[in-house]
Parts: structure tokens; C-alpha cells; sequence
């Protein structure tokens, strides 16, 4: 970590004048910024070439005089001259806070990307190195915050004295403003309701979200999903979520691996629903937090009944399944005008003859098939379905840790890869079959052709 060279902080500027110089688009972009503040804003310009008509600012097109400065809270320098000159030794004289556009190293603050969720604001600074940089950033942050969440933060500013002498335990009131932010469309009269609810029971509801963590890459979440981690009390990961995933959770939240791999099993499917049933029972926000999409061979259907029977509220949150994110790394169209219809999503992991012969139906009528957890068996699933009336010379692409960096693709034939002994690199694989196969990009793919080929 570096060290700042600046302090971020918030300035109060109510009932105050803020001054700024210049009459062009540069003085224009500073008053978009300070006129959403409540402070009074002027502008001296010898020549006001900018349309300021649209914002509640005064307007002087003359020359800047010494005392127009004296009283300012901020001054701004959007232009050269001798109107500029004066400006930033008059400010530097009377020590007010000056910033002069574009030129660092004659600002005494500089002014940040906010994202304006009044009364809450959120400012991006790069030390005025990168603006384009904080912008960006702005961007996600303002697609993480829900628009309402400024009224939110009003409604607990006005119940801060009511939460306090209903609910006297910190931690009891931390999970009541957790629930309250966590809904940006409540209003007053829901907001008393919910504190009455947490004063009741001293806890608050609990709730378990079912969350897609997707094929693994942070940046594939969705933004939902890196909400509710924030939120959690408590993250019930997977063994296949990253590590990297599952840190994106409130620091202080309970971390439980229920890890499931090939061959081990840590928990079963039903102590599992007994953890979360528990868990949220005690009035904790849990995060079930799946691979892929939960509803999509994460035995999402087994939790949900248990949830219901216990009568705990849930929300499921979807996620990027592997098979569309191994469409995505080998651009391949799993439904494609003229080729393919339709996509199918099965598991190839203790397929029976009827399951592979109903997929050897599909993939002749030109339906894409997507094969999950079958890389041990890839050879012996794909000479199944030959036997079984698919077609040898089906393309055939598989890719390993999709939507992760360290990826890999292979491809061949639906008979090439029956007939060969492929060691794949580490971890889980999509297998795609069918005519749309062959549109895809696999250019860089390994060959699983050979009968002895091998990644090392």
C-alpha cells in the first residue's frame, strides 16, 4: 500500500460562497460538480462564453476585484490571465483552499468523480494523476448502488434516536441498519415497521441468499451478488468458488467451506440444509454461495424445500453457468439460425444408456449439447453416444476452468475423442457438442485427437 499524498475528507460548504474564474466548458464542468451542493456559487469572467442558465449560479462578466475573493470557502481557477493571477494570490493570501484546472501542482485540493446519492455521496480521487481512471471507477460504483439508497440513508438519520433506545446492543443495531439499506424501496412507515420487528425479536429476520458465484473470475459476478456478499453475516461457499470470490464478503462475516469435490465430501447434501436452516434461524444473513448458477447442478431445489418447510425467507441470485462462459472463451453460438435450435444442458457424470441416447437424439436434430463433470469419462460418454446414432464426425470442443485465466480448450470430433486418452490440465470441464460447435473459435485449442496426447 502507498501513502497518500492527499486526505480525503468531506467539506462543509453550507451557507457559503464557492468562487470560480473563468467563463468557458472548463468553468462549466466545475459548476456541474458544486452546484449540487446547498453553498452559493459565482462566476467572474471578462468574456462568459459558457451557458450557465441551466444552474443556480450568479453571474458577474467582468473583471475579478480583490474583495470579491474575501469570504469564499473554495476558489476555482478554470482560466489564465491577470483575472486568474489575482485570484490564486488573493486565496493563497487569505489561505482559502484553491484549486487551478488542470495544473496540479498549483491546487491545494482537487476535486474527485462523485457518485451522488445525496445525502450519501461516494468521491474517486487519483490524486489528479488518472481523472480518466476515476471515472471508470465511478461507473461501477454507481452500478453497485441502488438509486434509492440516499433516501435510505435519510430514513436511519431519522430514526438514529429511536434505534437507540429501542435497541441497545451494537450488534443488534449494526443487523437492523444492514436490513434497512439492503431496501432501497422502503419508506418511513416500513422503516418503523422493520425496527419494531428487530426491537421484537432482538435479531431481525434471517434470510439465506443463493448466490451464482459463476465459473469463477470476480469480475463475473453480478452486481447483486457483490451486494448481498457485503451484506452477509455468514458466506456457505462451495469448494469450487475461488478463494477470490468468496473474500469479496464483508471481512467480518463467517466464512464455511461445505466443500464438495470429486471423490470427497465434506458435508452431505443434508447437513448442508441443516447448517443454513440454523444459521438463518438465528437471524443471520446467510450467503449460499454456489458455482456457476445455483439452479443449474447446484442442488438448489434440495435447500430451497428445506427453507420452505422451515418457513425461512429466500432469494436466489443467478449466475454465469460454466457452460456459457465456455461458450464465451471459445466464441462459440450454442444456438445458431440454420445449425442449431436449441441448447441442452446435462451431466455427464453417472449418465445411464437412456440419458445418452436421448443426447444422441438431440445432437442429431442439431441441438448444441453441453456436458458437465465429464472430463474423467469424456472418451468413454463420447463413444456412447456414437454408438447410440450420433454422428463421428460431431465437432466436439471442451474447455477446462472456463471464464478463469488459466482456461484451456480442446477440439476434435465426437469419434476422435472417443478414441483417445486425453490427461486434461486441472480442474472442472464443459463439453460441447454439435454442428454450432464447429462456428466457434478454437484456433488455439489442443488437440484431443492423438491417442497418447497429454498438457503438461
Amino acid at each position: 500500500m502507498g501513502l497518500l499524498n492527499t486526505f480525503p475528507l468531506s467539506f462543509k460548504v453550507k451557507g457559503k460562497r464557492i468562487i470560480i474564474v473563468g467563463g468557458t466548458d472548463e468553468a462549466l464542468n466545475k459548476v456541474r460538480l458544486v452546484s449540487k451542493t446547498t453553498a452559493s456559487v459565482e462566476i467572474y469572467a471578462r468574456q462568459i462564453e459558457a451557458d450557465f442558465s441551466a444552474f443556480p449560479v450568479a453571474v458577474f462578466e467582468r473583471a475579478l476585484r480583490a474583495e470579491d475573493v474575501v469570504g469564499a470557502a473554495l476558489v476555482f481557477v478554470a482560466e489564465e490571465g491577470p483575472d486568474a493571477e489575482l485570484a490564486k494570490a488573493e486565496a493563497r493570501r487569505l489561505g482559502i483552499p484553491l484549486n487551478v484546472v488542470d495544473v496540479p501542482a498549483e491546487c491545494d485540493f482537487y476535486t474527485p468523480s462523485i457518485v451522488d446519492r445525496a445525502p450519501l455521496t461516494v468521491a474517486i480521487s487519483t490524486e489528479g494523476d488518472a481523472p480518466v481512471l476515476a471515472r471508470l471507477v465511478r461507473a461501477q460504483i454507481e452500478a453497485l448502488l441502488a438509486p434509492g439508497i440516499g433516501k435510505i440513508a435519510s430514513l436511519a438519520g431519522g430514526l438514529r434516536h429511536k434505534v437507540e433506545n429501542l435497541i441497545q446492543d451494537g450488534a443488534a443495531r449494526r443487523r437492523y441498519y444492514e436490513d434497512l439499506v439492503s431496501r432501497p424501496d422502503m419508506d418511513a412507515g416500513a422503516a418503523e415497521a422493520l425496527l419494531a420487528q428487530h426491537a421484537a425479536d432482538g435479531s431481525g429476520q434471517g434470510v439465506v441468499w443463493l448466490i451464482g458465484a459463476g465459473p469463477g473470475s470476480e469480475d463475473l459476478l453480478t452486481l447483486r451478488a457483490q451486494r448481498l456478499l457485503q451484506q452477509a453475516d455468514v458466506i456457505v461457499h462451495d469448494q469450487l468458488v475461488p478463494a477470490a470470490v468468496v473474500e469479496m464478503g464483508r471481512r467480518d462475516a463467517e466464512q464455511i467451506c461445505v466443500g464438495k469435490a470429486r471423490g470427497h465430501h465434506s458435508f452431505s447434501q443434508a447437513q448442508i440444509n441443516t447448517l443454513i436452516v440454523r444459521l438463518a434461524a438465528e437471524g443471520k444473513k446467510v450467503a449460499r454461495l454456489k458455482s456457476g448458477d445455483p439452479m443449474v447442478f447446484g442442488r438448489a431445489g434440495e435447500e430451497i424445500a428445506a427453507l420452505r418447510k422451515a418457513g425461512i425467507a429466500y432469494q436466489i441470485v443467478p449466475g454465469v453457468s460454466a457452460a456459457l462462459a465456455a461458450a464465451a472463451d471459445s466464441a462459440t453460438p450454442v444456438t445458431l439460425r440454420k445449425v442449431s435450435s436449441g441448447f441442452v444442458m446435462a451431466t455427464a457424470h453417472g449418465a445411464e444408456d437412456s440419458d445418452l441416447m436421448h443426447w444422441a437424439a438431440l445432437s442429431q436434430s442439431g441441438l448444441t449439447l453441453a456436458l458437465y463433470m465429464g472430463k474423467a469419462i469424456a472418451a468413454d460418454v463420447a463413444g456412447r453416444l456414437v454408438a447410440h446414432g450420433a454422428a463421428p464426425d460431431l465437432p466436439v470442443g471442451i474447455v477446462v476452468n472456463a471464464g478463469r485465466t488459466n482456461r484451456a480448450l480442446y477440439a476434435a470430433t465426437l469419434w476422435q475423442l472417443a478414441g483417445g486418452a486425453v490427461v486434461f490440465a486441472d480442474g472442472p470441464a464443459v463439453i460441447l457438442v454439435g454442428k454450432a460447435v464447429a462456428a466457434g473459435d478454437w484456433a488455439g485449442a489442443a488437440d484431443a485427437a492423438a491417442e497418447q496426447f497429454k498438457v503438461a
